[in-house]
């Protein structure tokens, strides 16, 4: 639906929304451009890694792949990663290098087609037009909680992952994550190393080594050209966005996260959480299932770098294939919640994206934009920073400046006089 802008309002050739690494990076590349813009901001730049990640939150990727335009990784530990305050330093660096004409503090409410052409966008704070408009705001934006949350007992600390600091904020008491992606396995291993009693409800995310023949998985598959692998050659295609990460840590300087080992340790494991009915918690007997899943995927991608390896005639230690050194007895389904003396509960479920702001036909049925490689139907509306937007690393440090050079130069294009009158 179209709509009849106020006449006074300000102008600008491209409206970015979110000030993240991805709606910093779009800014970067219009600035070499001599393309005018904003940046709407509705909280404050890179506000998501300062205030939504915790404490012990490091990446899980090795810092070599930091590279954002013009701007790597510089400093003296390419192959190890970064904690959470080196990311924030880091990115502060960033912010500065880009100097971006950024508003903070303006959410976005609508962005709609104007009967003149381009777009209306409506803020909070006023109104403005634009030509084109690039929606930088992720993909993750309303945290899951199951609607059985509300059935809980008042005396159950619930949170969300993305509220999540230290144990030590945590009520006496054993805590139940749920969810093994990879903000619940680290969680999971927080907690644990901490001493806290954990029962953890496991799900079907995937997980991958460290490192494996004498160097870290990323590098073998950097060299194997999987992060440059676009999406329309997945053997997914597009299904790949749906799929949950893997799950591994960079703490303490890399290494796989055992969800058996922690079982052998005292952890107590169940399949996925799926009700709570008179004072039980109960899951889904799928365990083993899940384990062995996520077992398979590690020794697949093992035997992927071990074929390589065998291919290109390459010298490195020795491979082997993973062998569980625990498994479940039985597959438990039902946990009381007194009798386990659970305090509190991580919800560790990811989150559902919102666009429903944009008032455009550009989404499918579950409410996921229309795109390729970022460029909708709608002329002059593009979406930056998605996950596999156009390679594994579209939402990540790694790739999101291959994808915001791309769609600058679309911008760039479409913002020449001829382009506007065809």
């Amino acid at each position: 639906m179209s709509i009849q802008a106020p006449a006074a309002e300000a102008h600008v050739s491209v409206a970015i929304v979110g000030g993240g690494q991805a709606g910093l990076s779009m800014s970067y590349y219009l600035k070499q451009s001599g393309i005018d813009h904003v940046v709407l901001e509705k909280r404050s730049v890179t506000h998501a890694w300062r205030a939504q990640r915790w404490d012990a939150f490091c990446l899980v990727t090795p810092n070599w792949q930091c590279a954002l335009p013009d701007y790597p990784y510089r400093g003296d530990d390419p192959h190890g990663f970064m904690k959470k305050d080196e990311i924030i330093a880091w990115l502060d660096g960033f912010v500065r290098h880009v100097d971006a004409p950024v508003r903070e503090g303006v959410a976005v409410t609508r962005v709609a087609r104007r009967p003149q052409g381009g777009f209306l966008v409506q803020t909070s704070d006023g109104a403005l037009s634009a030509d084109q408009v690039v929606v930088a705001s992720g993909g993750y934006h309303t945290p899951i909680v199951p609607r059985m949350a509300e059935r809980l007992p008042a005396h159950v600390v619930q949170i969300q992952s993305s509220e999540y600091r230290t144990p030590e904020a945590l009520p006496e008491g054993a805590v139940l994550v749920v969810g093994s992606g990879q903000s619940g396995a680290q969680i999971a291993e927080d907690l644990h190393l901490a001493g806290r009693k954990v029962v953890l409800a496991v799900g079907e995310a995937p997980r991958c080594a460290r490192f494996y023949r004498g160097r870290d998985v990323v590098d073998w598959l950097a060299d194997m050209k999987y992060y440059d692998m676009p999406v329309e050659e997945h053997p997914l295609r597009e299904g790949v966005r749906d799929n949950t990460n893997h799950y591994v840590t960079g703490r303490d300087g890399g290494r796989d996260i055992d969800l058996r080992k922690f079982a052998h340790e005292g952890m107590e494991l169940y399949g996925v959480l799926e009700d709570y009915a008179d004072g039980k918690l109960r899951f889904a007997p799928n365990l083993q299932e899940n384990l062995d899943s996520a077992d398979a995927t590690y020794n697949r991608i093992n035997a992927s770098i071990d074929r390589f390896i065998a291919q290109q005639g390459i010298s490195a230690p020795p491979g082997n294939s993973y062998q569980p050194l625990w498994a479940p007895q039985a597959e438990r389904e039902w946990l009381d919640l007194a009798a386990s003396a659970i305090g509190s509960i991580v919800w560790c479920i990811g989150f559902r994206p919102d666009f429903s702001w944009i008032d455009l036909p550009v989404f499918n049925g579950r409410g996921y934009p229309g795109h390729v490689r970022g460029v909708t139907a709608q002329n002059g509306l593009y979406f930056l920073g998605l996950p596999w937007q156009h390679t594994w690393g579209s939402g990540r440090f790694s790739g999101v400046a291959r994808d915001a050079a791309y769609l600058a130069d679309r911008i760039a294009a479409q913002a020449r006089p001829d382009a506007r009158a065809a």
